[in-house]
């Protein structure tokens, strides 16, 4: 099973890089940025479960990384999965500001995926009440689907007010969940620096030492829970009309 794992983190995240070395804030940086996509996981009932946190850079440009493993195959979403998926990826970002009180460029990549959601939902899914029950862009990229269209061009007919519209819609929809990513983290800020500590000790934390820390586990209440219920009370006064 470890063999698996590794060919898997192999090929999803790229080749260890040990010999890239980061100087102590910028480690201490990624250790927080990765807790907070943890955390956030795994404060939100129903989304991926977290397999595995690290620090230990790998590929071209990741610092550190955190896997996610399905337990099905899914082939459609709900705007509040959506919504869901989008807070995770937020989560490191949101463990940066409230920490260090500022934003570093690490979720690059998380912001770029964040705001993708964000356009489909408005412009081909419909979910957005402003612009109503229609389809305004087809486009062959989809987070859904890795594989694009051989063109990947935008197929699209609409005025200079709607586009307008549609960039306001996509700024509200991120901005709703971001505030909503740190009020989670900011209720277990206390799991975030436990988290982050052990993390930069050890590199690498497991699923079941990571929910060990983070105080959820069988026959323990999960914290969250009641974070999640106040948090959706409040994302109907956060998410845009």
């Amino acid at each position: 099973m470890g063999d698996f794992n590794n060919a898997i983190e192999r090929i999803v995240a790229g080749l260890e890089k040990r010999n890239r070395l980061l100087n102590p804030k910028e480690r201490e940086i990624v250790a927080y940025h990765e807790m907070g996509h943890a955390l956030v996981a795994l404060a939100i009932p129903g989304v991926d479960p977290v397999h595995k946190v690290s620090i230990i850079p790998r590929g071209v440009g990741a610092l550190g990384y955190t896997i996610q493993r399905p337990t099905e195959d899914r082939f459609l979403m709900t705007r509040e999965e959506l919504e869901n998926k989008m807070a995770v990826l937020l989560g490191g970002r949101a463990a940066e500001l409230i920490v260090f009180g500022h934003l570093s460029t690490g979720a690059a990549d998380d912001l770029a995926r964040v705001t993708d959601i964000a356009r489909s939902m408005v412009t081909r899914y419909g979910m957005s009440e402003r612009l109503g029950h229609v389809a305004l862009e087809k486009d062959g990229r989809s987070f859904l689907s890795p594989n694009p269209l051989a063109n990947g061009a935008n197929d699209h007919l609409y005025s200079d007010e709607t586009a307008t519209a549609i960039d306001d819609e996509v700024r509200a929809t991120v901005d709703a969940v971001f505030e909503r990513t740190l009020a989670i983290l900011r209720d277990r800020r206390d799991v975030l620096e436990r988290t982050a500590r052990r993390l930069l000790q050890k590199e690498t934390l497991e699923e079941g030492e990571l929910k060990q820390l983070a105080d959820v586990g069988p026959g323990r209440p999960e914290p969250a829970v009641e974070v999640e219920r106040d948090l959706r009370a409040r994302d109907g006064a956060l998410r845009p009309g």
